[in-house]
């Protein structure tokens, strides 16, 4: 943990936002895309509908062109229009900060629950992501492949003043270093403690004895 915490510090959250229901529509937006499309998508996005009563009259059809480039766009705009809905029929316009309550809008799954959580209400939360899900799986702190599972393993392992630092530094490691495909392992400053890094040494070492032994 402390070697996370001399290397990136406390990461800034990369989406864009200046209300916290912008960082809400940010998140859902977010998935299979990246944060940078995202910002790209929101800039516009948010001079358009500026407010969020705005959002929740928008059109499913003409919302689908205003994010179409984020993927997923029907879904993403039948939710986002819908939880915009439900934040001015069931809390004022307001975000509730209660993980019950926030799962309960319509889009809104733990991992965007726990950044609401994180960045707009302070509350020390665990982010599971797929950067998240690969190195902790990769560094041996679970063994778990289920989101949930994984987010009370760290939990468990991780000092609770970390919680949020962590989601950010992982994510951090895992887009500069650690990535899904052919990770840098050479560059990382984990390596030595990696088991992922241990178990792929041993495996070089397997084929080099085959290869001399043949």
């Amino acid at each position: 943990m402390q070697r996370l915490q001399n290397h990136y510090g406390s990461p800034e959250c990369s989406l864009d936002y200046n209300e916290p229901w912008q960082l809400l529509f940010a998140t859902i937006l977010s998935a299979q895309c990246t944060d940078a499309r995202v910002n790209m998508i929101t800039e516009k996005l948010y001079k358009k509908y500026p407010k969020l009563e705005d959002v929740a009259a928008a059109s499913v059809e003409e919302f689908e062109q205003d994010i179409k480039s984020a993927g997923f766009y029907h879904m993403k705009a039948v939710h986002i229009i819908e939880c915009a809905n439900q934040l001015i029929r069931e809390y004022k316009g307001e975000l509730p900060s209660d993980i019950d309550e926030l799962t309960s809008l319509s889009g809104v799954g733990r991992k965007t629950a726990n950044v609401v959580r994180t960045h707009i209400f302070h509350i020390p939360s665990v982010v599971v992501d797929t950067h998240v899900k690969r190195i902790s799986g990769r560094l041996g702190f679970t063994n778990e492949t289920e989101p949930e599972k994984i987010e009370q393993d760290l939990m468990k392992r991780v000092p609770k003043a970390q919680w949020s630092d962590i989601n950010l530094q992982f994510i951090t490691l895992g887009r500069e270093i650690c990535k899904s495909q052919h990770p840098a392992c050479e560059m990382c400053f984990l390596a030595d403690i990696c088991r992922y890094k241990k178990a792929a040494d041993k495996g070089k070492e397997k084929q080099s004895k085959k290869k001399n032994n043949a």
